[in-house]
């Protein structure tokens, strides 16, 4: 006897019913970015019907973080997305086409009658098998500097090779290097500022050593200076208003009015002395400066630079090694900023300030150039992307090679681990193998050559052990990803398999799906 428990408008969706619906959001949103996967995957347009803007990229976090989705199983793909862009910068279409593959077999194989549990356990031996292959197949160069700057190249050329940057891949492959391998070893990326100006081409790209500021020196400060000293501060720097609600101030004559201008004026320049008493010759506010605190301080040879904006000063101050003030009796408590050299310059029509020297010597600015918004934005997506991926490898690294040569790799491994399993799994086992076999099917197949062809004569390479056998997407047959350098990093191969792992399992064991009431408005 079935019996409503639930309140009304709140839905439940039971068994097969809930299966479906899950594999069904999920295949669908694999299916949506699995044509932007690898180096001839295309574009979408994302537009926004609100404001009418419109993104043009292939990243595939960038898409599932656009759209807005209803169903429960494919918001767990968007997380997993995210989660790979927040963690590794890169791999995003990877994680979830390989998420929606496993729910595909896995949905093949409910219909032959095998229980989610069976085939859960099945994927974790295959997992564990997919993952051991991997790391043995790892290579390390971190021993030798030239070898290892060689890796970093490799992967960012790979990163780079399937976004808007293909076409100019080994000049910003070098660019991203020489600024990851600025940062020492750190992970940091807030020290590699990127500033996107419209105009030229992409190649007109470049690395700066330093940080640049869009901002303007004020009127009557020095436009150039040596040995700077800086005071970042975050204050009020226009006559201190009454601040009390409702307030009025009356005068009865035109003297009394003059008076507390006069006063304003000398608790201004008071605050002035105070700001010069730190002996500094810059001082950049994230706030206005008006007109007479400005002029009082270029009396004094400060430099003025006005409402830097909260991103800016932060950065800044990491930059250059100063802390941000709001009170200035103590000077002896406050730590200065510090670079070599601020002067204006001249990017396309704006003007800019440079500031060389700075004392994070790792600090550099990227000054990415392109002919629209849209080619820009892409462009500053991608260089991300590979700057991440470069700052995660410094850490861990390893390297593994790409091409779907990992993924056949691995696939292979899991074919020998599930001869050795008896029962049921061994059919989820294959299964993951068949899942993994998906990755470089779809390359090829997103690259219009004959996918079926190809994985079939990889996977054959593989047995007769060509371990670094991959897809040459360029001439469309099989080849040494050694030779031509398709390197990838172990983090994010590793990475991806795990999360899309975790992922298709929590969804192949769901079987319920509850609905909450939805939440009425109250009439006013």
């Amino acid at each position: 006897m079935s019996m409503q428990i639930f309140g009304e408008e709140a839905t439940e969706e039971k068994a097969e019913n809930a299966r479906l619906s899950s594999f069904v959001g999920a295949l669908a949103v694999g299916d949506l970015v699995k044509s932007t996967l690898g180096p001839k995957g295309m574009n979408k347009i994302l537009q926004s019907m609100s404001t009418g803007d419109i993104n043009v990229t292939n990243d595939g976090a960038t898409i599932l973080k656009s759209i807005q989705l209803d169903n429960a199983a494919a918001k767990i793909l968007v997380n997993i997305s995210k989660v790979q862009d927040d963690e590794i910068g890169d791999g995003t279409t990877s994680v979830c086409v390989l998420a929606s593959e496993l729910l595909r077999e896995a949905e093949k194989l409910i219909g032959m009658k095998i229980h989610p549990q069976t085939i859960v356990e099945g994927y974790r031996l295959a997992s564990r098998a997919a993952l051991d292959a991997l790391e043995k197949a790892a290579v390390d160069h971190a021993s030798d500097i030239e070898l290892f700057r060689q890796d970093l190249f490799n992967i960012a050329r790979t990163t780079l090779s399937s976004k808007v940057l293909s076409q100019d891949k080994d000049y910003f492959a070098n660019l991203a290097v020489d600024a990851v391998l600025r940062l020492k070893g750190s992970t940091d990326l807030e020290h590699i500022q990127i500033i996107k100006k419209v105009g030229g081409k992409l190649t007109d790209s470049y690395l700066d050593e330093g940080f640049i500021l869009e901002k303007s020196i004020a009127v009557n400060s020095p436009k150039r200076m040596e040995n700077v000293k800086i005071l970042i501060a975050n204050t009020s720097m226009d006559t201190d208003k009454i601040k009390v609600f409702g307030a009025r101030v009356k005068v009865d004559s035109a003297g009394k009015l003059a008076e507390l201008e006069r006063a304003e004026r000398e608790k201004m320049k008071a605050k002035v002395e105070a700001i010069a008493a730190h002996g500094i010759n810059c001082f950049v506010n994230r706030q206005l400066i008006y007109n007479y605190p400005e002029s009082l301080l270029a009396e004094k040879g400060i430099m003025v630079i006005e409402h830097a904006d909260f991103e800016g000063v932060e950065r800044l101050s990491l930059v250059t090694g100063g802390e941000i003030a709001s009170t200035f009796d103590r000077p002896d408590l406050v730590t200065l900023g510090r670079c070599e050299l601020i002067e204006e310059i001249i990017i396309g029509e704006d003007k800019l300030l440079k500031f060389s020297g700075v004392a994070a010597g790792e600090a550099c600015t990227v000054v990415l150039r392109g002919s629209t918004n849209q080619m820009v934005d892409e462009a500053e997506r991608s260089l991300h992307d590979a700057l991440s991926v470069l700052s995660q490898t410094v850490k861990e690294t390893r390297i593994v090679l790409g091409g779907g040569c990992s993924e056949m790799l691995m696939s292979c491994a899991v074919d020998e681990a599930a001869r050795k399993v008896k029962g049921k799994k061994a059919i989820a086992a294959e299964a993951f193998g068949r899942a993994l076999r998906q990755i470089p099917t779809i390359l090829a197949d997103n690259a219009g050559y004959d996918s079926s062809d190809l994985v079939a004569r990889l996977r054959a390479a593989h047995y007769e052990g060509q371990p670094d056998a991959g897809l040459d997407m360029n001439q469309g047959t099989i080849g040494s990803m050694k030779t031509l350098g398709i390197t990838e990093s172990y983090k994010l191969k590793r990475q991806v398999v795990l999360s899309a792992t975790e992922a298709a399992e929590m969804i192949i064991r769901v079987d319920d799906i509850l609905r909450a009431t939805p939440r009425k408005r109250e009439a006013a």
